[in-house]
C-alpha cells in the first residue's frame, strides 16, 4: 500500500502545461512580473513587523515562491513572506534573536513534512466555516494593530502620507488593474518624499537591502535540548498556522479554477520552501491569499511558471534597484498594510443582517476565535479554540436529535419503542431516562432502525437500559441495528459497566 508521501510526489512525466501555447507564456510571465512588483512592499511590510530586516523577508518570498513552483501542489499559488507567519514568530526574534528565528523556520518547516505526510490536509474539513472567518478577520486586525507603531511619535508629514496612499490604492483601480494599486502608491508617495526632501522615516532606516542573491547557511544557535525546546512552540504554531492558510487558499484557488489540488503534496511542499528558505536565512512563509488572487483571478494564470517567475523577478527587482527601494517612505507601506488589513477583513460577517441571520453559536465561536488570536496574538491558538468551541456548541445542539416513542399493543403485553436520531456521547445521557421502567409491560422491544451507534458511552447506555428493566423482571429484545452499530454492541456489550 502506497504512503501519502509516495502519493503526492507520484512522477509524472507530462509536457509542462505552460508550453501549449505562446499565449499560455505570455500569461504566465506577465502574471509573475505584476506579483513580483506587488510581492515587495508587502514583503518589506512583513519584515518589520517580525522585527527583522527587509532583506529577510524579500529573501523569504524569493526563496518560498521558487521553491513551492517545483514542489507545490497548488498551481499557480502563490507562496511567500506573510503576515500570518510573521506575527507567529516576532515575539521569538524579539526576545532570543534572529538566529533562533531561523532555526523556528526550519523546523516548522520539518514539522510541516512530518504532518503532511501524516495527512493533516484531511483534518481540514473538520474545521468549520465560523472557525474560518474568526480566523482571517483576526489576522486582519493584527495587521492592522502592528501598524501602530509605525504611525506613533512620527513626524506630522507621515499622516498626510499615509492618508494619500489609502485615497491612491481606493481610486486607481478604478483607472486600470494592469498595474497593482499598491506599487503605485508606493512609487508616488516615494517620488513626494525623495523630489520634495521631506524627511520622514524611510526603509532604509529599517536595514540594508541585499545586493546579492542569499547564500546558505546553518542558522546561528546553539545545538542544544535547550534550544529545541525554546523555537518548538513557535516552530509548531508557525507550522499550524502555514498550513491552514495555505490549505484554505488553496481551497479557494481549486473553486475560482475548477481544478482539484494535491492537499497532502502542498503540506509537504511548504515545509520543504520553510526549511530551504530557513538555510538561506528567510523568515519563513506560506500562500498568500492577496497575491495568489492577483495571480490567478486578476492575471488569469494557471501554471506553476508564474509562481517561479514571481520569486524569481523579486530577486532581480530588488538586487539590482536595492537603492531605490532603500528610498521607499514607511508611510507608504503603513498604508499598503492598512488596505491589507481592510481587504482581507470579512466584512460580511459582521453586518447586522448577517449577524440576525447567523445562527447565534456560529457568531459566538467566531467570537472566540477572534479574541483569542487577538489576545494570545498566536492565530493557531485561536483556531484551536475556535475548533473546539463549535464541537461543544455542535455536541450540545445534537444532543437533544436523538428522539424515543413507545407504543404499547392492544393486549397491553409488549411495548415497542422506536428510537431515531443519532447517538453518540451527549445524546445518549438522556437516552436511559426516556423510558419507564416501572409501568412498561414484561416484553419490551427497543428499535434502533432510526439511529446510529457512533460510541462506546451509547453502547453503555443500551447497557443501563437493559440492566433496569432487568431490575424488574423484564425482557429487552433491541433490533434494527445496522451491521457497523451490531459489531460495535456485540464488541462492547456487558464490557463497560464492571457489572454494576
Amino acid at each position: 500500500m502506497s504512503s501519502p508521501l509516495s502519493q503526492a510526489f507520484k512522477p509524472r512525466l507530462s509536457r509542462p502545461e505552460w508550453l501549449a501555447s505562446p499565449k499560455v507564456v505570455r500569461t504566465e510571465v506577465l502574471a509573475g512580473l505584476v506579483v513580483a512588483l506587488a510581492l515587495i512592499p508587502e514583503a518589506i511590510s512583513f519584515s518589520i513587523i517580525a522585527g527583522v530586516d527587509p532583506e529577510i523577508g524579500l529573501f523569504a518570498s524569493f526563496t518560498m515562491a521558487v521553491v513551492i513552483s517545483v514542489v507545490g501542489g497548488r498551481k499557480a499559488m502563490i507562496s511567500a513572506a506573510t503576515g500570518a507567519v510573521a506575527l507567529v514568530i516576532a515575539p521569538l526574534n524579539h526576545e532570543y534573536g534572529f538566529g533562533y528565528l531561523v532555526a523556528a523556520v526550519i523546523l516548522a518547516g520539518v514539522f510541516q513534512v512530518i504532518l503532511g505526510a501524516l495527512g493533516i490536509a484531511r483534518l481540514m474539513r473538520f474545521v468549520p466555516r465560523s472557525v474560518m472567518v474568526g480566523f482571517v478577520n483576526a489576522l486582519a486586525v493584527l495587521i492592522f494593530m502592528a501598524q501602530v507603531p509605525e504611525m506613533h511619535d512620527v513626524p506630522w508629514a507621515v499622516y498626510p502620507l499615509i492618508a494619500a496612499g489609502l485615497a491612491l490604492m481606493v481610486f486607481f483601480p478604478k483607472v486600470t488593474r494592469v498595474i497593482p494599486a499598491p506599487l503605485v502608491s508606493i512609487v508616488i508617495l516615494t517620488v513626494i518624499t525623495v523630489g520634495a526632501g521631506i524627511a520622514v522615516p524611510d526603509v532604509g532606516d529599517k536595514g540594508e537591502l541585499p545586493s546579492s542573491l542569499p547564500v546558505p547557511s546553518l542558522p546561528d544557535v546553539p545545538f542544544t535540548l535547550d534550544t529545541l525546546t525554546t523555537i518548538a512552540p513557535y516552530a509548531l504554531a508557525m507550522a499550524l498556522v502555514g498550513l491552514m492558510e495555505s490549505l484554505m487558499t488553496a481551497k479557494l484557488v481549486d473553486d475560482i479554477t475548477d481544478t482539484r489540488s494535491g492537499k497532502t503534496r502542498e503540506s509537504i511542499g511548504q515545509g520543504i520552501a520553510n526549511i530551504v528558505t530557513g538555510f538561506f536565512g528567510g523568515m519563513g512563509g506560506c500562500a498568500m491569499i492577496g497575491q495568489t488572487m492577483i495571480n490567478v483571478k486578476v492575471s488569469g494564470a494557471r501554471t506553476r511558471l508564474s509562481t517561479f517567475l514571481a520569486g524569481t523577478f523579486l530577486i532581480i527587482l530588488v538586487v539590482v534597484f536595492g537603492p531605490v527601494v532603500s528610498d521607499i517612505p514607511m508611510a507608504a507601506l503603513v498604508a499598503v498594510m492598512i488596505m491589507v488589513s481592510v481587504g482581507t477583513f470579512d466584512w460580511h460577517s459582521i453586518r447586522p443582517r448577517t449577524l440576525k441571520r447567523m445562527p447565534v453559536g456560529e457568531t459566538v465561536v467566531m467570537v472566540i476565535t477572534v479574541a483569542c488570536v487577538v489576545t494570545t496574538h498566536n492565530l493557531a491558538i485561536g483556531v484551536v479554540v475556535g475548533t473546539i468551541a463549535a464541537m461543544i456548541i455542535f455536541a450540545k445542539r445534537v444532543a437533544h436529535l436523538a428522539h424515543v416513542s413507545g407504543v404499547v399493543d392492544p393486549e397491553g403485553k409488549q411495548v415497542v419503542y422506536s428510537v431515531t436520531g443519532e447517538l453518540f456521547f451527549a445524546s445518549s445521557n438522556d437516552l436511559v431516562y426516556q423510558f419507564d421502567y416501572k409501568d412498561d409491560p414484561d416484553d419490551v422491544v427497543i428499535d434502533l432502525s432510526g439511529t446510529h451507534i457512533w460510541d462506546a458511552s451509547s453502547v453503555a447506555a443500551l447497557d443501563a437500559i437493559e440492566t433496569k428493566y432487568a431490575q424488574r423482571g423484564k425482557k429487552v429484545t433491541i433490533v434494527g441495528l445496522n451491521p457497523p452499530s451490531a459489531d460495535m454492541r456485540r464488541r462492547l456489550a456487558g464490557q463497560l459497566t464492571g457489572g454494576h
